[in-house]
């Protein structure tokens, strides 16, 4: 069974995954810094800037990971939902969901091993629910997870009607994931699209110096070629960074 995770907005790399972060990385900056300058002296030290990349890289798996445990929640909530409306409590109901999803999801997924140490520290250590759900929204920074825990706790503070609030919060938090998700594969596709565009300067150097290399050597050999080949990869940089900010909608 997978340890819980302490932080889901924090990815630390395994030993494997950041070698060949690095190795894959690192050969794709070289290549495309000797693609617009032909100097091994600039593409070799230019590699090292994977090394400033990495956080980024992080970030990025810190993210996909936490995007997959919001879509698997969205199970847990309608699990959740059908155990309240029969009469169950929340902690009956967690214990109830780790049957129902293990069904849907290997033991590996992020939402099992939640719901089986829940189970766990419910039936062996007797721990409260409120005590378990706190601490999985607090650990995961999701604001649909910790919507959801705020109004369970608000309800049972006060006395509310838990089955009514619950469904209906369920209900209402299922939509939104579902719209973002929706907004998610859209753009995706158009970021695809952006990223095959941003390909095609270098495709189509690359087939330049292959076809005809001395019909454009004279940007490898002049002052004003080397200008205007800095100029031209700083431009498809800026591109590829406006591309994803604009691209990158939050529900």
């Amino acid at each position: 069974m997978k340890e819980l995770i302490a932080d889901y907005r924090v990815c630390e790399l395994t030993l494997r995954q950041r070698v060949l972060f690095l190795a894959a990385g690192g050969s794709a900056i070289a290549f495309i810094v000797f693609l617009f300058y032909r100097s091994l002296l600039l593409a070799l030290p230019a590699a090292v800037l994977i090394l400033r990349l990495e956080p980024v890289y992080q970030k990025y798996l810190a993210e996909k990971r936490l995007r997959e445990l919001n879509l698997q929640f969205r199970d847990l909530l309608t699990s959740l939902s059908a155990s309240v409306s029969a009469g169950r409590q929340m902690d009956a109901a967690l214990v109830d969901a780790c049957d129902d999803l293990s069904i849907l999801y290997p033991d590996e997924a992020p939402i099992m091993v939640e719901l089986y140490h829940m189970r766990r520290s419910i039936l062996d250590n007797h721990a409260t629910d409120r005590v378990l759900l706190e601490d999985f929204s607090k650990r995961t920074g999701s604001e649909d997870i910790r919507s959801f825990v705020q109004v369970c706790m608000t309800c049972r503070g006060t006395g509310g009607d838990l089955e009514r609030i619950i469904t209906h919060t369920a209900e209402i938090l299922t939509e939104k994931m579902e719209i973002s998700e929706q907004i998610r594969v859209i753009t995706a596709q158009k970021k695809l699209e952006g990223r095959l565009i941003s390909l095609m300067p270098l495709a189509m150097l690359l087939a330049l110096n292959l076809a005809s290399p001395s019909y454009i050597s004279v940007l490898y050999t002049t002052i004003v070629g080397r200008l205007i080949m800095t100029l031209c990869l700083a431009g498809m940089l800026a591109g590829v960074y406006l591309m994803e900010k604009i691209s990158d909608v939050e529900v």
